[in-house]
């Protein structure tokens, strides 16, 4: 068999890889390594690796060992990204070349997201529950509802101007205990999606000029869209009710001075492992990030719970059915928020539409 060019092979690497001089300089970088710190190899070579490289625990004396004396590091859950960029849960191999004495490569390989896979199978489980429990309140609940409602106006024709106030709160009320209870419905009883390739861009931009005709009349949108992006695999009414969704919290989040970028992005590293031992590679990256208060520390890591909400009325049900949805698309949905930056990214799988096969791994 003919053995495959070192370039050929360290190209086709599917983790990021960086080779590292005895001086614990950046000299190479494979293609998923630059998908990885979002930057040019170029840009990341002739750098210190501690310039570049953001991990959240003291590695320095223990990658000093690991080239003095020629031995692997492992290095499994640590936090790993570049200064100034989001972190993810990654194992690093430190492997010493034998032929190069003092030259390292390490690979990256970004923890496949097996935590939160139980989270969005709970919410799944919560919405079957929704459904029992909507079914039962629209019936024993939402018909009463409407004749308290229809009783307390046919009051306040009959009553003074200072009695009016309270037939006034009893009909907001019942109205607002309703609106409550279509939500519960619509949350337990969305359809399962209906797949096939969309344009992730088309969707954008009709959320936003949606957006910008009502809710987000005020805000400020940039773009940045990845030109080459391949269609995604997805449910084209489905992601556009997620999409306005989450430009709608962003949007009442900025209120009168916010801005709002809307981003799309390919990342062949990023995979999904569910509970079962399957998965796929999840390429396609959407971002929704705004410029607003960022969420409260208290709810912060239980936003896509059902009935958890950060709003003074909200009903913590849109974002729970956000997340019921890109689990059903088999995808997967994170938020990072701080003040000033909140940033709401979808993975999805990505899909050849001359094939109708999908891009990436599917193990």
């Amino acid at each position: 068999m003919t053995k495959a060019p070192v370039d050929f092979v360290w190209s086709s690497l599917p983790v990021p890889a960086l080779l590292i001089s005895p001086e614990d300089i950046i000299t190479e970088a494979n293609p998923a390594a630059e998908s990885f710190f979002n930057t040019s190899g170029k840009s990341l070579c002739g750098k210190s690796i501690w310039e570049r490289l953001a991990v959240g625990a003291p590695l320095e004396e223990s990658f000093a060992r690991a080239k003095e004396f020629s031995t692997p590091l492992f290095v499994n859950d640590v936090e790993v990204g570049s200064f100034g960029q989001t972190q993810l849960q990654c194992n690093l191999t430190f492997a010493p070349i034998a032929q190069s004495p003092g030259h390292i490569i390490i690979l990256i390989a970004p923890r496949e997201l097996a935590g939160r896979v139980n989270q969005t199978n709970s919410v799944k489980s919560a919405a079957k529950s929704a459904i029992g429990m909507a079914e039962m309140l629209a019936h024993e609940i939402k018909n009463p509802l409407a004749g308290i409602s229809g009783a307390a106006q046919l009051l306040s024709m009959n009553l003074q101007n200072k009695d009016l106030e309270l037939t006034d709160l009893i009909v907001e009320e019942t109205r607002r205990i309703v609106n409550l209870l279509e939500q519960v419905e619509e949350f337990g009883n969305s359809r399962m999606p209906e797949m096939k390739a969309v344009n992730i861009h088309d969707i954008l931009d009709k959320a936003k000029r949606s957006a910008q005709l009502g809710f987000g009349a005020h805000i400020n949108f940039e773009e940045e869209y990845d030109p080459s992006l391949p269609a995604a695999k997805a449910d084209s009414d489905q992601l556009l009710q997620v999409i306005l969704n989450l430009i709608k919290n962003a949007s009442e989040a900025c209120q009168n001075s916010g801005k709002i970028k809307l981003k799309t992005s390919f990342d062949h590293s990023f995979r999904l492992r569910r509970s079962d031992g399957t998965g796929q590679s999840l390429p396609l990256q959407i971002q929704i990030c705004d410029n607003g208060p960022g969420l409260p520390l208290d709810i912060k890591h239980e936003v896509f719970d059902p009935f958890v909400s950060g709003k003074e009325n909200g009903t913590g049900l849109g974002l729970a059915l956000v997340s019921k949805i890109i689990s059903d698309h088999d995808g997967w949905i994170s938020v990072d928020s701080i003040p000033g930056n909140t940033v709401f990214t979808i993975s999805l799988a990505a899909i050849n539409i001359k094939n109708n096969s999908l891009i990436g791994e599917v193990f």
